[in-house]
């Protein structure tokens, strides 16, 4: 601070210390306590208030789809084929993620029914299943409302006569709507806070196969993996997988895979361009790489597609020139994404190590060369301990960038990879509106890629001070 103070007087420094503070509070801290509370609540489906009062939305539903069947008994479906007023308006059935069902027939009929089929009245029933993640489900046995808080068994039959499954409905309805109540009421006295978000990342699913597809997939090397360290079991002769814990253990070596063939081919770049270059062929290099970042980073991935494809530039002229007769499947391979992901952040690498490589005095590879050092030698005793905060910090900004990708493997793949740690939790939060779930694994990412960081600084053994050699 004295030396801020020093150097740009207290004006300054104190705007600069106020923006740092408003940066760091803001768009960090803040959204990260936001993340978290979000995290440890629980989500509303989960809730057996929330399924008690689907349940009533359910009936009432019902009951507004048989007034139109209420003039006899055994009114014939309507001619719309058997299509039921949609349930609108009412509250979400927890299993749709939000949305209300319609109470589509599709022209279907029971034999012996007098109504058309209703999506509504059939979930008319007190036999409901919770909504229960796997941290807290008993042993994998599914709890039902009705035996979990003392409801007689109710269902709406469409055997029954018309009157008869309208007052079984209004029955349910109003046994599940005080049910509802009360455990709102019982709920609110609790701590909403829970870490079964959390714990769904280590839930195990069970994978359907059969015994051939079996056999082929427990002789794979990486299932086998898997299989030692507890990430894919059997049980009751079915195979589960902890499906989360995999994706994000794969997007992290594979970010660590970048990281390391980002530094591979950014270090010759770096020495060449600040120690074995002169400087009109430094900027003409510079130039190199920096014209392509002149152009938006989606554009530059989509670029890649039109390489990659099946009827891009690399399969068509191999084609051309006879060498392959079909074409290579780039996009189902892993590899296309390390190139383009690299190729994506490899200024994030390339500049941190030139900036502290340009201040090394020239001097000092003379010397080690004159006192008899091979190239590999001056650089493991002589370069690599100058530029060491350089690589640290592109290192961990190529990480970083590599961990959190998103756009890169869900373009490039189009869907024909294994899906990235970042897709996950994108599909969490706006495709299966689990937002409660990708909170927690959004947040539980950002905690272990800055414990991998701080173990990786501890490893080069780079202090946070370090940095500040790190110039531009």
């Amino acid at each position: 601070m004295t030396s801020l103070l020093r150097a740009f007087g207290p004006w300054l420094t104190a705007g600069f210390v106020g923006a740092v503070v408003i940066w760091a509070v803001f768009l960090i801290i803040a959204p990260q306590f936001a993340m978290l509370d979000r995290a440890l609540t629980a989500p509303k489906r989960t809730l057996d208030s929330s399924v008690a009062a689907s349940l009533s939305q359910d009936a009432e539903t019902c009951i507004s789809v048989l007034r139109t069947f209420a003039a006899a008994d055994a009114a014939p479906p309507p001619a719309t084929g058997g299509m039921a007023v949609p349930s609108m308006g009412g509250m979400a059935v927890p299993s749709m993620g939000g949305m209300a069902v319609p109470s589509m027939g599709a022209g279907r009929q029971t034999t012996g029914a007098v109504r058309p089929y209703i999506l509504q009245c059939d979930r008319a029933d007190t036999h409901r299943a919770m909504v229960r993640s796997s941290s807290v489900s008993v042993q994998g046995v599914t709890e039902y409302l009705d035996e979990l808080h003392g409801l007689p068994r109710l269902a709406v039959k469409d055997s029954d006569p018309i009157a008869t499954q309208n007052a079984t409905a209004r029955q349910i309805a109003d046994l599940a709507s005080d049910l509802a109540a009360r455990l709102r009421a019982e709920e609110a006295q609790r701590s909403s806070l829970t870490l079964q978000n959390f714990e769904a990342l280590f839930a195990a699913a069970s994978l359907p196969q059969s015994a051939d597809r079996k056999a082929d997939e427990d002789a794979r090397l990486i299932n086998r993996v898997q299989t030692a360290i507890g990430l894919r079991f059997q049980e009751d002769g079915v195979t589960r997988a902890r499906i989360g814990l995999i994706v994000l253990g794969r997007t992290i070596f594979y970010a660590m895979l970048v990281t390391a063939l980002a530094l591979v081919i950014c270090y010759p770049i770096a020495y060449k361009v600040a120690l074995a270059s002169t400087r009109e062929q430094a900027i003409w290099l510079f130039m190199g790489l920096i014209v392509p970042y002149a152009i938006v980073e989606l554009m530059r991935i989509y670029a890649w597609t039109t390489i990659l494809d099946n009827n891009g530039l690399i399969n068509s002229a191999l084609m051309w020139a006879g060498a392959i007769t079909e074409p290579v499947q780039f996009k189902r391979m892993p590899g296309t994404v390390f190139l383009v992901v690299v190729y994506t952040y490899v200024l994030f690498m390339v500049f941190p190590i030139y900036n502290v490589m340009s201040t090394l005095d020239r001097n000092q590879i003379e010397a080690a060369r004159d006192l008899g050092a091979r190239p590999a030698r001056m650089h493991w005793r002589v370069v690599i301990p100058h530029a060491k905060p350089g690589i640290a910090v592109g290192c961990i900004a190529t990480f970083m960038l590599a961990a959190g990708a998103f756009s890169v493997p869900r373009i490039v793949s189009s869907g024909l990879q294994a899906e990235w740690f970042a897709q996950t939790i994108y599909n969490k939060f706006f495709e299966s509106e689990n937002s409660n779930i990708g909170a927690a694994y959004s947040f539980a990412y950002t905690a272990l890629c800055f414990v991998i960081v701080a173990l990786f600084m501890r490893l080069m053994r780079t202090r946070l001070k370090d940095f500040a050699r790190v110039q531009g």
